[in-house]
């Protein structure tokens, strides 16, 4: 608890009869100033020089919410008072500053009983059952994050993790919420923003947000027209379709004018494949995007102009269609078909066909539902999850397949595929157990391969069950005699030139043939009879290094790797200090690293 202590969290600070104390400076200067707080009870001489302790020993239940949210620590609250009346800020704070030690607390768990497997779903039930209001937890968890920037770093790695999974539990319960509407209720632009939220849980990514970047577009294009053609139904259209089609073809000549020239967005042809792509809040940030989301941007603003612009999953390039008479139709003739990939660039359907180089049968011209559009992104996200084989690839997956199962939960296929994806991951083989049975019961004809995936998966269970001793490894050992560096050295790869942080070592390469075959080991001088290294590497890769390969670094540097607060606590500026875990691994590093950093740097 040494960490909490230093934090500046202790039992001591506990609210105890209304009881504040330690309030800086500027904080008692505001409550001396506030009338609504009485102040009762001030030993004399205790405000001296502007500094010591003010006992305040009752605080008044109207008063102003600035002093909870503003003067008591938590501005970030804020926005979550915006719509309730007159709580009582007194027992606010008391919960509030209650959570903040439970959390740390809670916190302070993790690296002991994760630090050498990934933190599975019942790993969270701790946090789960505190059953407090949710902001409470996550202003708390954001507290820690924002805490010193070289310090506290194995804290704020768990901190993370925790409200990802928090955030993620949320979002998946209003994306329920969302598609149990009926679809005449279901607005797009909602359903985009919790894919993107659901993918990106630390983002500060919200609805209102997003549709206010959308109503500033839509009032450039209407200051636009009000030069132009100033009674132009587009410019008091109230979300309302107006049915003059010259009218809407000025509306949208001058939205594409505003949207492509003005204001420069563009299809993502150089990067087509990020995924950064497919999120409404990047897409709008880079003004960069694939063509169903510069769609769902295209459309929205058209909708806000009175243009009902309908979507189209036209077969490799998302289209967006604009019916050409007034009362509707079935024929895709009378439509005409708008590219938000290409500048707007407007198309007959037989033009459509050039996209993707061949025949499309009518029915690809029809518009779609806005499930099915939801449907066509995650699929996407899923296919982008595939392309590579990387940690960050892999998250990419578990996303894409958690949101299409919400969207089809019986889909056997995907549900098979998120088997196995958890089983290869290894990180939760009882959710693994519970897709097979879901899987079993929706399909009884998979027994076959669900049967042998369930004895594989209980098989894997037993062996993680198992008792595993921590591999001590000290460098006084003889048979260590070969290892220059230690764990919390920040290196420099001599032959890719890649900068890194190592967090483990072994006196040999512990490999097997077929890896070191492919890296060229044998090749290598001193070949696999040498110390290697486990690296985390800038790019934000993980990387095991030959000794002769690694140097010093003559400029270290902080490594921006999601990793590094698994193994290190703080950043010393020419290295890492390794957390409590890391040194039961490698007991001799720590001093060792600290006389590396003295030699080399002349740090004294």
């Amino acid at each position: 608890m040494a960490e909490l202590e230093a934090l500046g969290v202790t039992e001591e600070e506990e609210v105890e009869g209304g009881r504040l104390t330690g309030l800086p400076e500027e904080v008692l200067e505001q409550i001396l100033s506030c009338r609504r707080c009485v102040r009762a009870g001030a030993p004399s001489g205790s405000i001296n020089s502007g500094r010591g302790h003010f006992l305040i020993y009752s605080l008044k239940n109207d008063v102003n919410k600035l002093v909870f949210l503003k003067i008591l620590r938590w501005p970030r609250l804020i926005k979550c008072y915006n719509t309730i009346g007159n709580p009582n800020w007194w027992e606010e704070y008391r919960i509030r500053h209650t959570i903040a030690w439970k959390v740390r607390k809670i916190v302070d768990t993790f690296s002991k009983r994760f630090f050498t497997k990934e933190v599975p779903v019942d790993g969270f039930k701790d946090i789960e059952a505190l059953g407090s209001p949710f902001h409470f937890i996550e202003d708390e968890l954001l507290s820690i994050l924002n805490m010193d920037g070289r310090k506290y770093l194995t804290w704020k790695y768990y901190s993370r993790k925790i409200l990802c999974f928090l955030r993620q539990q949320n979002i998946m319960v209003k994306l329920k919420e969302f598609l149990s509407y009926p679809a005449e209720q279901q607005k797009l632009i909602k359903g985009v923003v919790l894919i993107d939220q659901y993918c990106n849980p630390l983002a500060d990514t919200s609805l209102d947000d997003i549709l206010l970047q959308l109503n500033h577009i839509t009032e450039e294009v209407k200051k636009v027209l009000r030069l132009t053609k100033s009674s132009h139904p587009s410019i008091t259209a109230e979300r309302d379709v107006f049915i003059d089609l010259k009218l809407q073809q000025q509306a949208l000549d001058v939205m594409n004018c505003v949207l492509y020239k003005q204001l420069k967005f563009k299809g993502n042809e150089e990067d087509y494949y990020n995924p950064m792509n497919s999120y409404i809040h990047e897409v709008l940030r880079q003004k960069k995007g694939i063509p169903i989301t510069l769609c769902v941007v295209y459309s929205t603003i058209g909708k806000n102009l009175g243009i009902q612009l309908e979507p189209v999953s036209f077969p490799g390039h998302f289209l967006l269609r604009w019916c050409q008479k007034p009362e509707g139709s079935s024929d895709i003739l009378d439509y005409t078909y708008i590219d938000a990939f290409d500048n707007g660039k407007r198309c007959t359907a037989k033009e459509c066909e050039h996209l993707i180089g061949q025949k499309v049968a009518a029915n690809f011209y029809s518009s779609v539902t806005i499930k099915d559009v939801l449907f066509r992104m995650v699929t996407n996200l899923f296919h982008l999850g595939k392309r590579e084989d990387s940690d960050q690839s892999y998250q990419l997956l578990r996303n894409a397949l958690d949101l299409y199962l919400t969207l089809a939960p019986d889909d056997v296929q995907y549900l098979m595929l998120q088997a196995r994806l958890y089983f290869h991951l290894g990180i939760n083989p009882e959710k693994v157990l519970d897709i097979l049975q879901h899987i079993q019961a929706v399909d009884p004809l998979q027994h076959g391969v669900v049967g042998h995936l369930v004895h594989l998966t209980l098989e894997q269970i037993a062996h993680k069950n198992q008792a595993t001793e921590v591999q001590v490894k000290r460098h006084s050992e003889g048979k260590h005699k070969k290892i220059e560096f230690s764990v919390g050295l920040i290196m420099k790869h001599k032959r890719y030139g890649y900068d890194c942080v190592i967090y483990g070592w072994d006196p040999k390469c512990m490999m097997g043939l077929d890896w070191m075959r492919t890296m060229g080991v044998h090749n290598l001088p001193h070949g696999p009879d040498q110390p290697f290294y486990n690296v985390l590497v800038q790019d934000g890769s993980c990387r095991y290094a030959a000794q002769e390969n690694l140097s010093y670094n003559s400029s270290p540097m902080e490594i921006g790797h999601k990793e590094v607060g698994r193994y290190f606590s703080e950043f010393c500026g020419t290295h890492y200090v390794a957390n409590e875990e890391l040194q039961i691994q490698y007991p001799d590093d720590l001093v060792l690293t600290s006389q590396l950093v003295m030699k080399v740097y002349n740090h004294s």
